[in-house]
């Protein structure tokens, strides 16, 4: 990465889930600066409008507003659409995932994964070196 701190939004109905992607992030060494959390996609958007985020971790199936849905919201706003989503889903769906990388989302991550797993896709997606 580029060894600044990055403010990450994790976005998922479950807030243990929440806590494993941030602790799992924390084991990966991934430097981050401001952690935001938001339980479906349309209070992750409302964090989108008012805070500096930098990465977005979100899961697809939430209630109120599933993943894709605040996705495509993401890449539809000039504002926010930089701002690079990661999907990290148990969802066994390939072609779905696939759609939604064409669609913009940066990457996309299976539940379970590993603190090494999580690591390089952040690293993928925000540039930096392939090593600690």
């Amino acid at each position: 990465m580029t060894g600044e701190n990055c403010n990450v939004l994790i976005v998922d109905d479950s807030a243990l889930i929440r806590q494993v992607v941030k602790r799992t992030l924390s084991m990966a060494h991934v430097p981050v600066g401001q952690w935001f959390e938001a339980a479906d996609g349309q209070a992750a958007l409302d964090v989108l409008r008012t805070n500096k985020v930098d990465l977005v971790l979100a899961d697809l199936h939430m209630p109120t507003m599933g993943g894709i849905e605040m996705a495509q919201h993401i890449m539809a706003d000039p504002a926010m659409r930089q701002i690079p989503v990661i999907v990290v889903s148990a969802d066994p769906n390939t072609e779905r995932l696939d759609g939604l990388k064409r669609q913009g989302v940066r990457a996309c991550l299976r539940k379970p994964f590993t603190p090494e797993d999580l690591r390089n896709v952040v690293r993928e997606v925000l540039g930096g070196p392939d090593h600690e």
